[in-house]
């Protein structure tokens, strides 16, 4: 008899855990560079909502760089930590304001004591809205005259995280009398203190619930058909390029030299992925971009296939192969993202409204 009851009471706890985790918010992310890793993980890891920070590489091309590389500038990385919180409990603008608060972002060398590259501050976003709500609140640190120089903490897009070394997680918990003496060495105590020491931060407020997408951003029709289906619908050159990693020709294809104003679509899966607005004339006859109209959609991945390393970019939801990526693109990102026309399908700005994208709209306004 004791059996059944106790049957009864497992499913109920597992009906219990399931419900738990399928009403259980979605984390994001932020990421944030200030010099030493070490210092800019407390004030984030003590915020009500946040649930992690972690400290590592960003910023740079090369793959899993260790300390000793980014330390000795063999990379371009920075160091810098990744928040996950919670944006119910707590905003992404409280996130930006607690960032301004532990740098000098007049100097574009480093941070303090701290000189060199790997040192440099910026804000790294992940999302078109955290990139409007870095640059509003850039722009709002700059009106406030606080800082008499200008403000020059680059906002920048997300790119490749990695973590750092075990050692280096939480170095102010395992090392605090080290901690302390390096902090106020640094010159950080003592430079914060006297720039925000009668300015205290208030409280962070509960977000305001965040609006959700219309129903014409077509998310949930973001997925990759099944291989039958491609094989219907794509061209064989399509095909060759999304599925097998293929090159078109340069120069012979679709829109290298498209100049009408719209947007460009993973020809797979229909997410968004680049704009005309980003479209530029590299010369490589290829259609080249400044920046993905959504960074999550573009993945970066290591392609060793030729003889030197490149980072190829594929979509997020149609895992399409769609180019690759360079650093020798123009202002204001310095990036090239050197895309297959047969990857893309192109919707012109009159179609938007009616193809299901009319968000986008306000690009061309």
């Amino acid at each position: 008899m004791l059996g059944v009851p106790i049957l009864v009471v497992a499913i109920l706890v597992a009906i219990g855990v399931a419900s738990t985790r399928a009403d259980s918010p979605a984390l994001a992310k932020a990421t944030f560079a200030g010099g030493c890793f070490w210092c800019m993980e407390p004030p984030f890891e003590k915020l009500p909502g946040v649930v992690s920070v972690t400290s590592g590489y960003t910023g740079g091309k090369a793959t899993a760089p260790s300390y000793e590389e980014v330390s000795s500038g063999r990379t371009s990385h920075v160091e810098a930590v990744q928040v996950k919180y919670d944006p119910t409990v707590i905003s992404y603008e409280y996130l930006l304001k607690v960032f301004w608060r532990q740098i000098d972002p007049t100097d574009a060398g480093g941070q303090f004591a701290d000189r060199g590259k790997q040192y440099r501050a910026a804000i790294f976003a992940h999302d078109r809205e955290q990139r409007a709500l870095a640059e509003t609140s850039k722009r709002e640190l700059e009106k406030s005259g606080i800082f008499k120089a200008p403000i020059v903490t680059p906002v920048r897009w997300a790119e490749p995280f990695y973590s750092a070394e075990a050692y280096h997680q939480d170095y102010y918990k395992k090392n605090p009398a080290s901690y302390k003496r390096y902090r106020a060495g640094s010159g950080r105590e003592g430079f914060l203190k006297s720039v925000w020491g009668e300015r205290p931060l208030e409280a962070p407020e509960q977000p305001k619930a965040t609006k959700k997408k219309p129903m014409s951003d077509k998310s949930k029709e973001y997925d990759k058909p099944a291989e039958a289906e491609l094989r219907k619908e794509l061209t064989p050159l399509q095909y060759a390029v999304t599925q097998e990693e293929g090159t078109e020709p340069p120069f012979r294809n679709e829109f290298w030299d498209n100049k009408e104003e719209g947007i460009y679509v993973d020809v797979v899966s229909g997410e968004p992925l680049f704009s005309s607005k980003d479209k530029y004339k590299s010369g490589t006859g290829w259609p080249s971009f400044t920046k993905p109209i959504e960074r999550e959609n573009v993945t970066e991945h290591v392609d060793r296939k030729l003889m030197s390393t490149r980072t190829e970019v594929r979509s997020k939801h149609g895992d399409s192969h769609l180019g690759h990526v360079f650093e020798d693109g123009p202002a204001p990102t310095g990036m090239r993202y050197c895309i297959n026309s047969a990857s893309l399908r192109f919707i012109p700005k009159q179609d938007l409204a009616k193809e299901g994208y009319g968000e986008y709209l306000s690009l061309f306004e």
